[in-house]
């Protein structure tokens, strides 16, 4: 049976190089220019007509509108609305990664870590430069949760920096862990499939149908969580707890 890890392998399709750096094209590459391909294509489509009857594509548009627009207004409130350009973008890029990623023969990005943590990373840094351009000093109040004692500030402020250091670490892990199990439990059993033939292999084959449901559900739920997540985050930035 096949290696299940072999399909996060990532191989050249064009070397490049600059300045010594490695910038190759690859897989996950070409993935990611279609799923930004795809998300321009759908909200120009989804756009363009604006008819007060609206088609599938304007309806779909229109209820994830609503849908993020609920997370911002529930972590952030009104002013969080300033932030729903890239809350979006970010929310349909990691969604349609996911989704894009199920296709056979295809690629899941979110089970690179790298791009998970790039993403995780650049969102916790966001968040802390939006909490200092707003309170300046006074944003390391955030160590501090209200209502603590003095006597345990020497405690407190250790574990409060562990737990925001801890931050972007959990958000890249907890998207690149589900998604690449997934990934490997149903290329275990597609194998098994295979492997036990006719006679035997319907019963995999059948577990691997609904697990291939189950993973689009969790397609979107891991985008829902990484989008929340990204939501509180700059919301304890602008309003400080």
């Amino acid at each position: 049976m096949q290696d299940p890890l072999h399909a996060f392998e990532l191989h050249p399709i064009l070397p490049l190089s600059l300045f010594g750096l490695d910038i190759s094209l690859n897989k996950a590459t070409v993935v990611m220019w279609v799923v930004v391909a795809l998300i321009i294509w759908f909200l120009f489509r989804a756009g363009s007509s604006r008819s007060l009857i609206p088609g599938k594509l304007q309806n779909l548009a229109e209820i994830l509108v609503d849908f993020i627009r609920g997370i911002i207004e529930d972590t952030m409130g009104k002013d969080g609305m300033r932030y729903f350009p890239l809350i979006s973008t970010l929310f349909l890029f990691i969604l349609f990664c996911n989704l894009l990623g199920l296709i056979p023969g295809s690629y899941t990005v979110t089970s690179q870590l790298v791009v998970t943590a790039v993403f995780a990373v650049g969102v916790y840094l966001l968040s802390l430069a939006i909490g200092f351009s707003i309170h300046g000093g006074k944003f390391l109040g955030i160590l501090v949760p209200p209502g603590t004692p003095g006597w345990l500030l020497p405690l407190m402020i250790p574990i409060e920096l562990i737990s925001q250091l801890a931050r972007p670490i959990s958000l890249a892990v907890r998207l690149f862990a589900n998604m690449t199990a997934g990934h490997v439990i149903l290329g275990v059993l597609f194998g098994l499939t295979i492997a036990g033939g006719f006679l035997i292999g319907w019963l995999p084959f059948s577990f691997t149908i609904a697990l291939y449901g189950l993973e689009f559900g969790i397609a979107f739920i891991q985008a829902y969580i990484f989008t929340v997540l990204t939501c509180v985050y700059i919301g304890d930035a602008m309003h400080l707890h």
